[in-house]
């Protein structure tokens, strides 16, 4: 049986900006299927890793492949990604972003979005601006779930929402990525995730420390994720 490929590979990946080293010769292969964590502390180099992903930063040295491609519009069609900051215009309807997807992403189901909205009655003609932080929260990872990629990066999806939207959140997240996608999180709120993990990637000034499955680690430490990472990376 040959061995899968995996879906994103860096290869001895460094990244500068001027004399700061943002990443540090780092090589990390995600597999096919698994929701992966990627969890290090403010300022560890996780939106330069998820940027580079995104073929939004080139690197200083190193490769990208993903899919077995070098980054390019092919794999960019390949990835659904969600910015820790808004790039929605607060001025457009619901609808008008539905529509604004429908057109620039060949596998948005619309259908899927709108069954999603309606499950947490957020209104299509509701304008942006008139939503609450966690809703419009909500709506992004909304657009970002209903396409159907291989690969969906999600950079703070739950920074701003309360406990139980979290919930919604992660349940959204795990019924709506396919067996052979992958969905990597990026968040340092480890204890609400951590259920729905199937690996970790432990990042710090630039490094990768650790990337092991949640039930090897587990096993291994006989404590949480959450007690792992608050170990690994106490002050």
């Amino acid at each position: 049986m040959t061995e899968q490929l995996p879906l994103l590979q860096l290869h001895h990946v460094t990244k500068k900006f001027g004399k700061k080293t943002a990443l540090d010769d780092i090589s990390i292969k995600l597999p096919k299927g698994k929701i992966i964590g990627l969890l290090g502390p403010n300022g560890s180099g996780k939106t330069t890793l998820i940027k580079m992903a995104n073929g939004l930063l080139q690197p200083t040295t190193g490769d990208i492949v993903i899919n077995g491609l070098r980054p390019c519009p092919e794999t960019k069609a390949l990835i659904s990604y969600l910015p820790d900051t808004t790039y929605l215009s607060d001025k457009m309807r619901v609808c008008d972003i539905l529509r604004l997807f429908e057109d620039f992403y060949n596998d948005f189901d619309r259908q899927k979005a709108e069954q999603l909205l309606e499950d947490l009655a957020i209104a299509q003609n509701e304008k942006l601006k008139n939503l609450s932080k966690g809703n419009k929260e909500k709506v992004q990872l909304i657009l970002v779930m209903s396409r159907k990629a291989q690969l969906y990066i999600l950079d703070e999806p739950i920074g701003g929402v309360d406990p139980a939207a979290r919930d919604y959140i992660l349940k959204t997240i795990i019924g709506n990525y396919s067996e052979d996608a992958s969905v990597l999180i990026s968040t340092h709120l480890i204890a609400d995730i951590e259920q729905i993990l199937d690996e970790v990637i432990f990042i710090n000034q630039g490094k990768i420390t650790l990337q092991e499955t949640v039930d090897d680690l587990r096993e291994q430490y006989t404590q949480s994720i959450d007690q792992i990472f608050r170990e690994q990376f106490k002050a």
